[in-house]
This record gives structure tokens, C-alpha cells and sequence, in this order.
């Protein structure tokens, strides 16, 4: 059997405390697109008492940094943008943990996403290319890191997605300009 790799060690853990994720971000540009290197795991969760407690136990201390509760608790309470990160001892691989609070997109795509194998053979749920296309707009207009273009370009080119659904996104979220900047370039 395969050593577990990094994002296994998180997502195995997911799954066996029945904590509602999806992988965003590099790791689910590389599944739609094309690979590259990543440093960490980027999930978004749906947190209430019953998860956070699951999430919390699953993580145990010997193995990982888990913030405290009352950390989680503080971020959960967060209208938009809750976050932390989890950190694995051995690997110091980390995941940010993006929590769904009120972020419209998060609502869009969380009951949208998908069952993907990994390189490791597991299944794990992985947001749908179009949220991540969205995204990767988003931290381009806000960073202007060539990193999202390629991701966007390489989830077009090798992924089938329905590029009509991204039009009312990119109205709603403001990124009309940055579209077409990517679309021309």
C-alpha cells in the first residue's frame, strides 16, 4: 500500500468524522488542471457544534497543531472569511481551513461538489471547476499572481465545465475586467 501522502493525512480525516468539505484552491486546480507545486491544502468546511467537535477530535494533538476551541469558536462566529489552519507535525504540510459562513459562492458550490479519486486511490469532494475558476479570478484581481491565470487557463483547456454559469459570478462578484483581461491576454 502507498504511503499516505500530505493531503491524505487531512482529507482521510474529513471523511472519517463526517466533517461536510470541499478542496478548493491549487489542489483542486491541479485535479481540473495541470500540476504544480503546492505548499498546503486549501478546504472550505461546514461547521456547527456537532462538526467542530468531530473536526476536533480528529486531529489529535500528538500529530497536529489544531487551534484551540475557543479560536474556532471566534472564527466560526465570523459573518464572512472564518479561517484557520491545521499543521501537520511530521510533514509541516498545512491545510486553511476556510469555513462556509454567509459567503455566497461557498453556498453555490458546497452541495456542487464533486467526488474525485486521488493519486492515493481515496475519493475526496473537491468544489466544482466553475467555483474555482471564480476564485482564482478573485486572488488574481487581488494579488495579480500569474499562478491563477495558468490554473484558469489549464482548468479551460483540459477540464469540460459550464463556462455560462460563471457569467452572473463574475457580475455579481465584480470581476467583469479581470475576466476579460485573462480572456485577451
Amino acid at each position: 500500500m502507498r504511503e499516505p501522502d500530505e493531503l491524505t493525512h487531512f482529507v482521510l480525516r474529513l471523511e472519517r468524522a463526517a466533517v461536510p468539505y470541499m478542496v478548493t484552491g491549487a489542489t483542486a486546480a491541479i485535479i481540473y488542471g495541470q500540476p504544480r507545486v503546492t505548499n498546503d491544502l486549501d478546504v472550505v468546511v461546514q461547521l456547527n457544534d456537532s462538526t467542530r467537535a468531530r473536526l476536533l477530535t480528529a486531529f489529535s494533538e500528538a500529530e497536529f497543531y489544531v487551534p484551540p476551541e475557543s479560536i474556532i469558536r471566534t472564527e466560526q462566529a465570523r459573518f464572512q472569511r472564518g479561517h484557520f489552519n491545521i499543521i501537520h507535525f511530521e510533514t509541516g504540510y498545512k491545510a486553511d481551513i476556510y469555513l462556509m459562513g454567509s459567503d455566497p459562492l461557498h453556498a453555490w458550490a458546497f452541495p456542487l461538489r464533486r467526488r474525485v479519486k486521488w493519486v492515493t486511490g481515496i475519493d475526496l469532494s473537491v468544489a466544482p471547476p466553475e467555483y474555482v475558476v471564480l476564485r482564482k479570478l478573485e486572488y488574481y484581481r487581488e494579488g495579480r499572481s500569474a499562478k491563477h491565470v495558468l490554473d484558469i487557463r489549464a482548468i479551460q483547456r483540459i477540464t469540460d465545465f459550464d463556462a455560462t454559469i460563471l457569467t452572473p459570478w463574475i457580475n455579481r462578484l465584480g470581476l467583469q475586467e479581470t475576466w476579460r483581461e485573462i480572456q485577451t491576454s
